[in-house]
């Protein structure tokens, strides 16, 4: 009697045509953290340029002369 599991190859387009897939393990830990304590909400643009920019004020003033 032959096994249904016998014939089954366990190839590429088998793990591309699986109807499910599971999240990240980043995704998993940050929605376990996010459970305990929501993350404060960030505005989407700033109107100061990050920390260390490059062309900070100071520098495009001199670079303008």
């Amino acid at each position: 009697m032959a096994d249904d599991w016998d014939d089954l190859v366990l190839d590429e387009d088998f793990v591309r045509d699986a109807d499910t897939s599971e999240p990240s393990a980043r995704a998993r830990m940050l929605a376990a953290r996010w459970r305990e304590q929501a993350p404060e909400p960030q505005p989407w643009r700033s109107d100061e340029p990050p920390a260390g920019w490059f062309f900070s004020r100071a520098r495009r003033r001199k670079w303008r002369r």
